[in-house]
């Protein structure tokens, strides 16, 4: 146990892997879960399904990027911003988690990082079926007409 115990310390295995022995497709079912408690507006329960998720699995791209989305919802960019990183490392090809990121930097007035993260996600849907790929293609319209509107007003004066 204590050689198990020293492979959760470093990151070589996860209490999941160690103790547990979730299979993907039963994590992704818990994901569900929390992911349905937060479209319900149950924040703080979907918080706990998420962090459990990353507690029993520190490797869970599905945790992260719920709690990045709790922490956007809340208004915690930091955490966010955090957390969505997290995700991307374990999954960069998520066009939606991709968009959270850029919401969260455009909310912290990073407007460099709200763009390179709104494009990534456009580049992971060239189809434009993705909902939060979708929302990034909007927010960036609509960062452009903000940013025409500021050059307008700053030629007139």
């Amino acid at each position: 146990m204590a050689t198990e115990l020293e492979k959760i310390i470093a990151g070589e295995q996860t209490l999941n892997d160690v103790i547990i022995g979730l299979q993907p497709q039963h994590i992704e079912s818990i994901a569900m879960l929390g992911y349905q408690a937060w479209e319900q507006g149950r924040a703080e329960e979907a918080r706990a399904i998420f962090e459990g998720l990353t507690s029993l699995d520190s490797k869970s791209y599905f945790g992260y990027a719920g709690l990045g989305a709790v922490a956007l919802g809340s208004g915690s960019l930091d955490e966010a911003v955090e957390q969505l990183s997290k995700a991307i490392d374990l999954n960069p090809n998520d066009p939606t988690v991709r968009a959270n990121l850029g919401e969260a930097y455009l909310r912290r007035s990073q407007m460099d990082e709200a763009s390179e993260a709104f494009k990534a996600a456009l580049t992971l849907d060239p189809g434009q079926r993705d909902p939060g790929a979708n929302r990034a293609r909007a927010l960036l319209q609509g960062m452009s007409i903000v940013l025409a509107e500021i050059e307008k007003a700053a030629e007139m004066q």
